[in-house]
């Protein structure tokens, strides 16, 4: 009998299904300053607002994110602790921002 060398014999002495444990991150603690970046890079020219800095948990960055595509009128999204919102106003986002409270600085470019 041809053995195939694409198929590997898979054995487990385990039963049952494996469920993967989910871990929660920490925020990163900042320096209590919010930074708005644009960025363009891997968007095909198209630039984005990032905020970093806000030391929120996933929960409350969610929210904030919300608020913040709801005012500009754009998409966005989370990734990694950083709000990406889809528009290259940050004088607004700033405004916003400061209206909550935070101290904000714009950075980069």
């Amino acid at each position: 009998m041809k053995s195939d060398p694409n198929v590997s014999l898979v054995y487990s002495t385990d039963s049952g299904r494996i469920a993967p444990e989910k871990q929660t991150q920490s925020a990163p603690e900042g320096d209590g300053i919010v930074r708005i970046h644009k960025d363009s890079k891997g968007r095909k020219g198209k630039g984005v607002s990032v905020i970093k800095g806000l030391g929120l948990q996933e929960k409350e960055l969610k929210a904030l994110a919300q608020k913040l595509k709801k005012q500009c009128g754009c998409g966005g999204t989370v990734k990694e602790f950083n709000i990406e919102v889809q528009t290259d106003n940050r004088e607004q986002i700033k405004t916003l921002l400061e209206k909550l409270n935070y101290t904000v600085k714009l950075a980069g470019g």
